[in-house]
C-alpha cells in the first residue's frame, strides 16, 4: 500500500507525494515516478506498489497537489497550466528526499509515463543526482539542455503515436549520442499508453511486459 508523504523543496515549500518502501530492512534504490496527465492515480499507485516489490523504493511527487481526473479534457487542461519549472523542482526535491531515507541506499533513478515521460527526460538535463532515467511516450517541449544530462536513458515508445512519435525520439536519441550521452530505444507496436491497464483500449500486455522487464533490468544495472 502507498503512503502519503510530505517533503519540502530546496525553498521550504511543503509538497505532498506516494510512496512505497520495498519489503525487509536492507538498503535498497530509489526511483521517483513522474505521473501521466491524468494525476496521481489508482495506475500511478500500482506502478509505485510494482517498483516497491521489486526491492526500489518508490515515491510519485504529487504535480497536481491533489488533482485527479478521469476527463481526456480535464488532464489536457492541467497538464497545460503546470508550472514547469516549479514542476521540475518538485522532481529534484523528491530526488533529494528519497536519498535521505533510511532505506536508501544513496542511488536515485526517475520513471515517468507521458507527461511524466517528458519531465523524465527534463530531469535528466536539470536534475544532476539521478543514475538511471527511463522515459515512457514523452519529449518535453521546449527542449532542456541535453548537454547537461549526466545519467544514461532507456526510453520506450509506441509505431502507433501520434502524440510522442517514435521518429521524434529517435531524433533525440541521435541529438544524445551526437553529445556523447547514452540514450537505449524502444519501439512497440503499439499505442500511447501501452502500459496503462486500467484503459482497455490502448493497454498492450505484451509490450508492457517487456518494456517493464526491461525498465527492471536498467535499473538494477545502474542503482543496484
Amino acid at each position: 500500500m502507498t503512503e502519503k508523504i510530505t517533503f519540502t523543496s530546496k525553498t521550504g515549500e511543503l509538497l505532498t507525494g506516494e510512496l512505497v518502501l520495498p519489503q525487509g530492512a536492507d538498503k535498497a534504490p530509489a526511483v521517483v515516478l513522474i505521473q501521466e496527465w491524468w494525476g496521481v492515480n489508482d495506475h500511478i499507485r500500482s506502478l509505485l506498489e510494482r517498483l516497491a516489490a521489486a526491492g526500489f523504493i518508490a515515491l510519485a511527487p504529487d504535480l497536481y497537489h491533489g488533482q485527479v481526473t478521469r476527463d481526456a479534457e480535464e488532464a489536457g487542461r492541467l497538464m497545460t497550466a503546470l508550472d514547469k519549472p516549479r514542476a521540475l523542482g518538485e522532481i529534484a526535491a523528491a530526488v533529494q528526499h528519497v536519498t535521505t531515507l533510511p532505506r536508501s541506499n544513496g542511488r536515485v533513478g526517475v520513471m515517468g509515463f507521458c507527461m511524466g515521460g517528458a519531465f523524465a527526460f527534463a530531469a535528466a538535463a536539470t536534475v544532476p543526482e539521478l543514475g538511471a532515467v527511463v522515459p515512457f511516450y514523452g519529449i518535453p517541449t521546449p527542449a532542456p539542455d541535453y548537454t547537461t544530462v549526466r545519467a544514461p536513458v532507456l526510453a520506450h515508445f509506441a509505431a502507433r503515436d501520434e502524440w510522442a512519435k517514435a521518429s521524434d525520439a529517435d531524433q533525440l536519441k541521435r541529438q544524445l549520442e551526437s553529445l556523447g550521452k547514452s540514450m537505449e530505444l524502444h519501439v512497440y507496436d503499439a499505442n500511447h499508453a501501452f502500459m496503462n491497464d486500467t484503459r482497455p483500449e490502448v493497454y498492450h500486455p505484451e509490450a508492457a511486459k517487456l518494456a517493464w522487464d526491461r525498465s527492471l533490468e536498467f535499473l538494477r544495472t545502474h542503482l543496484g
